[in-house]
């Protein structure tokens, strides 16, 4: 039997493994598993640490994760953050909500700022308790994520339409932040960090080509020069942003539910490691054992290796203990 390590990364290199790797997300369903609430699992590293070992003991899966809320960067930043008690964390008003002028920007420092600084303790943390035994994934927002949490997303999304040079100036401010962020948890131990940028779902081919590829483009390969691995995760339907996806490189794509997996094959390649795409919600939550295995089984028909089971975003709150085991069941290598 592998061990969940040399099953994950014997996957990325492109051999085979005794089953597939199961890399499901976990957040508010973690924080409620150990009798916690999401504000102290958001807030403090030692309850994320917890909820995540806890949870793997428990579920059987293959990477321990410091994800908790896209607001890290955002507070370095400067944003002041809420911490509803059992709710994500909210950004109260994005430092850029008002102004164009990224002089107001704080620098954000990921072993200064309070709130980057408590992931790279989580990570420092995971890698204490699984290193070399799990995956450790650290996270770091996208570009074009982390900038509509400075500035709001409708007035981002405006931006890239009206005033496209400050859009790329404030992205390229974002993908320094997020390289420098990613090098302190790889440091920590992180052998593979993840970069969630939701927000382009809402863009066009053309957008995304021409503004905020060239970015992810940088972040992924700052990531890579650091020496970790990279999980893309974008949730929606990015069936139309596929092709250029294909040229990031990244070493693992996370897919949605409304993304067609075959068709995702096809553009994204023989090679590339697709993980998901079972539907959060009626495919997981709302689901049973029975019919999650059978879901599992048929993605894994139409996808073929490589391939790391997942839901398309994070596992609910309340889905059912024995929902997510189905989820984490091992199915083998074919």
């Amino acid at each position: 039997m592998m061990q969940s390590y040399e099953r994950y990364m014997g996957v990325l290199r492109g051999e085979a493994v005794d089953c597939l790797p199961r890399l499901p997300i976990l957040m508010a369903f973690a924080a409620r598993f150990i009798g916690s609430n999401y504000r102290a699992f958001a807030s403090d590293h030692r309850v994320l640490v917890e909820a995540n070992t806890r949870c793997v003991e428990a579920f059987g899966f293959d990477q321990l994760s410091a994800i908790s809320d896209p607001y890290r960067e955002t507070h370095g930043f400067g944003a002041e953050i809420e911490y509803p008690e059992d709710d994500v964390p909210k950004c109260v008003a994005p430092p850029l909500a008002e102004t164009r002028d990224l002089s107001v920007l704080k620098e954000p420092d990921p072993r200064g700022s309070a709130r980057m600084l408590d992931r790279v303790l989580a990570v420092e943390e995971l890698k204490s308790y699984g290193g070399g035994k799990y995956s450790i994934l650290g996270w770091v927002e996208g570009p074009a994520a982390e900038a509509a949490d400075l500035r709001g997303v409708a007035s981002f999304l405006e931006d890239l339409l009206v005033d496209s040079a400050f859009a790329c100036a404030l992205m390229d401010r974002c993908v320094e932040v997020g390289i420098e962020f990613a090098r302190a948890q790889v440091r920590a131990g992180a052998d593979t960090v993840g970069v969630g940028d939701a927000v382009v779902s809402q863009v066009s081919p053309r957008v995304y080509d021409e503004l905020i590829f060239p970015r992810e483009k940088a972040l992924v390969d700052g990531i890579h020069a650091a020496g970790g691995l990279v999980r893309l995760h974008i949730c929606g339907n990015i069936t139309h942003l596929l092709p250029g996806v294909a040229r990031l490189g990244a070493d693992i794509v996370d897919l949605d539910w409304p993304v067609n997996m075959a068709e995702a094959r096809r553009i994204l390649g023989p090679r590339a490691v697709l993980c998901g795409n079972l539907d959060p919600v009626h495919a997981v939550m709302s689901s049973t054992p029975e019919r999650i295995a059978e879901e599992v089984r048929r993605v894994y028909a139409m996808v073929g290796n490589p391939y790391m089971v997942g839901a398309g975003c994070e596992i609910p709150r309340d889905t059912p203990e024995e929902n997510l085991r189905a989820l984490c069941a091992e199915v083998g290598w074919e």
